[in-house]
């Protein structure tokens, strides 16, 4: 199985953009704790990241074109501001996952509303980057 990680915008600062919210661990940590977790389950991901709203869009719409069992999605602040994301996940036919690092529920107001929440088959918030191996580990164990 083949499986798709995507990350939005500022993710690419992990470990250096506020730590004491993020945690220390960057995003090559938490790529290879994913690549190890797939690997131990004979499956494949692929990471990506970009603070371009559109190459997020092209990227779950190629991957419900592809062979993607699922999605993980930490969509960063598109997450309270985007009905294109939302519009996107909505129509394709592969599960997504949403991720938060942090408890967004725990964060300014305007943190607390996701408009992918309703379109995504869960959500994992808090676990700092552990919650992308949570949200894989599901893919992996429901395969």
């Amino acid at each position: 199985m083949k499986y798709l990680c995507l990350n939005g915008p500022n993710l690419h600062r992990l470990g250096k953009r506020e730590p004491e919210i993020y945690g220390h661990e960057t995003l090559a940590d938490v790529t290879k704790d994913l690549q190890t977790l797939a690997a131990a389950f004979d499956a494949e991901i692929d990471v990506k990241q970009s603070n371009h709203e559109g190459q997020l869009i092209d990227w779950i719409y190629e991957a419900e074109d592809g062979d993607i069992a699922g999605i993980i999605f930490n969509p960063g602040a598109y997450t309270h501001t985007s009905v294109a994301l939302r519009d996107c996940i909505a129509g394709v036919e592969v599960p997504v996952v949403e991720v938060h690092i942090s408890n967004v529920h725990k964060r300014e107001a305007f943190r607390h509303h996701s408009y992918l929440a309703p379109v995504c088959i869960g959500q994992i918030t808090g676990l700092g980057t552990f919650g992308y191996q949570a949200a894989l580990r599901m893919f992996l164990q429901s395969n």
